[in-house]
């Protein structure tokens, strides 16, 4: 049995909500869940409060927030790149409240693995990452995970053709989509620009990385300065973890940095992006848990 346990904690001015998964006879290491947006902490398919309990349940204290502008919290919503004063914050409070922690494991899902790696190596008390189908698209990286993962299949797909003999399938707006596909495959720019607010909504626009690198070179460069135990969960059926595969299988750093005896993945290849039934969401509970008990 473990409580959950509401808490509202402050990160500068604002207003942050969480809940503590508290067993009665934890661990010395606390596990956070980042939310990668647009999510808050139950997650999609509760996958965050599904994963929180089966770890809790097996003796490992949880604790699971929204940032700032997401979910329950307050602030504004600044953008994945730029949460490190909230993560440090939801630690912070973690730690007050269980005490007995030694160490902490940060573990999120998407862009919210991505944020976990430019956090994680600027505070020693995290001692291990997990990063589940982590993100680092581009403007170039999306159109070649779909020219090899969705136009391919298409085109080997024997419906596809019957539609086309048949006239059902539109060719000129298929031909439109596949050469902007291709001429974004050409582009070699760090990515798209941060997508601009609905008038009226009061939305504030994700502030730039200051790093005008690209996103994988600056997340390989995290990833090389993080001295921890890392664990990397791809799905086999999300073009996120399509591309971020491509990006490794591509990228001498990152091959190399995949080889670390330290970094530990896993490819669940029935799985899709946000885990959604529920015996995905046992399996990758299993997983972080199995990991944990051998670091």
């Amino acid at each position: 049995m473990s409580d959950e346990i509401p808490l509202v904690f402050k990160c500068g001015a604002d207003d942050l909500v969480g809940i503590l998964h508290l067993p009665e006879n934890g661990g010395k290491r606390g596990i956070l869940i980042v939310v990668g947006g647009p999510q808050y902490r139950v997650g999609s398919h509760r996958l965050f409060v599904d994963v929180a309990r089966s770890l809790a349940r097996a003796g490992i204290p949880v604790f699971r927030f929204d940032y700032r502008g997401m979910g329950d919290s307050g602030g504004h919503y600044l953008g994945f790149e730029h949460i490190n004063e909230d993560i440090r914050a939801a630690l912070d409070t973690f730690e007050k409240k269980v005490p007995a922690l030694e160490s902490f494991v940060l573990w999120g899902l998407c862009d919210a693995a991505s944020a976990i790696l430019f956090y994680a190596n600027s505070d020693a008390r995290v001692k291990a990452i997990a990063l589940l189908n982590p993100w680092v698209r581009t403007v170039a990286g999306q159109a070649r995970a779909y020219l090899k993962h969705y136009y391919l299949q298409r085109f080997l797909d024997p419906d596809f053709w019957r539609q086309w003999s048949s006239g059902k399938a539109k060719p000129l707006t298929m031909m439109r989509s596949l050469l902007k596909v291709l001429a974004d495959a050409g582009r070699s720019d760090p990515g798209p620009p941060p997508a601009q607010p609905e008038q009226g909504t009061g939305t504030t626009i994700p502030a730039p990385a200051s790093d005008p690198a690209p996103l994988p070179d600056r997340m390989a460069r995290s990833l090389a300065a993080f001295l921890g135990h890392v664990l990397i969960v791809t799905s086999g059926k999300d073009l996120t973890a399509a591309e971020f595969n491509d990006v490794t299988r591509t990228s001498r750093r990152w091959r190399r940095l995949l080889c670390n005896p330290r970094l530990t993945h896993y490819e669940l290849k029935e799985c899709d992006h946000t885990f959604s039934r529920e015996a995905w969401q046992d399996e990758v509970a299993a997983l972080t848990r199995k990991w944990i008990e051998i670091l």
